[in-house]
């Protein structure tokens, strides 16, 4: 059974990102979720926990389901199903 892995690129198929392209930098498992670099970008308020840190807004990935996700095959760089994907 092939799966996806860190560092595939994959392309989003429904939501704001939709068509746009990233590497996986983190799976969460449990609840079949991956978070890819330059997708779903959110903003966060941080607020200092200790003295000389700073505080402020911060923006990063969060996870995206991974039925919205398709991996992007190497050879021609269009996304493929699972079954059908080559690696090099």
């Amino acid at each position: 059974m092939k799966m996806l892995r860190k560092d595939d690129k994959v392309v989003v198929l429904t939501g704001k990102d939709k068509g746009k392209q990233g590497e996986i930098m983190a799976f969460d498992f449990k609840n079949d979720k991956v978070k890819v670099k330059g997708i779903n970008i959110i903003t966060c308020h941080v607020k200092a926990k200790r003295q000389g840190e700073v505080g402020g807004i911060q923006k990063r990935e969060a996870f995206i389901h991974i039925s919205n996700v398709l991996p992007v095959d190497s050879l021609t760089g269009q996304p493929v199903r699972l079954s059908k994907l080559n690696r090099k």
